[in-house]
C-alpha cells in the first residue's frame, strides 16, 4: 500500500518563494520515478517536474526551467519542488505522483504514474 501526501502549499506574492514536499509511505520502490503535476480551474493535470529515484535524471516544463528544482531526501521518503520566482501563472491544485515500476526517465504523461497524492493548493498574488 503505498500513500503520498503533499504538504506546503500556501497564499504567496509573486516574485515569492515556496516549497513543496511530498512524504512517500509503504513500499515506494526504489527505481521508479516520481513527478509533481498542477492544475488550474478547468484545465488538464500540467507536468510540471520529476526526477527518477536514482536522482540520473530529471525533467522540467519549459514555463518551469531555472526557477523550480525538484529533489528526493537520501532515505527517498520525500519529493521536494523548490519554486522561486513564482508567477501568477504557477498557481493551482499541485500534485505528487509515483510510478514504482523501473523507469530510467521521466515522463510527462500523467498516465504514466499510477499512485497520486490528493493535491495541495499553490495561489499567487500578483
Amino acid at each position: 500500500q503505498v500513500q503520498l501526501v503533499e504538504s506546503g502549499g500556501e497564499l504567496v506574492q509573486a516574485g515569492a518563494s515556496l516549497r513543496l514536499s511530498c512524504a512517500a509511505s509503504g513500499r515506494v520502490g526504489s527505481d521508479g520515478l516520481m513527478a509533481w503535476f498542477r492544475q488550474a480551474p478547468g484545465k488538464e493535470h500540467e507536468f510540471v517536474a520529476g526526477i527518477t529515484w536514482d536522482r540520473t535524471n530529471t525533467l522540467y516544463a519549459e514555463s518551469v526551467k531555472g526557477r523550480f528544482t525538484v529533489s528526493l531526501d537520501n532515505p527517498r521518503t520525500t519529493m521536494y519542488l523548490q519554486m522561486n520566482s513564482l508567477k501568477s501563472e504557477d498557481r493551482g491544485v499541485y500534485y505528487c505522483a509515483l510510478d514504482c515500476r523501473p523507469s530510467t526517465s521521466v515522463s510527462r504523461s500523467p498516465s504514466q504514474y499510477v499512485y497520486w497524492g490528493r493535491g495541495g493548493q499553490v495561489s499567487v498574488s500578483s
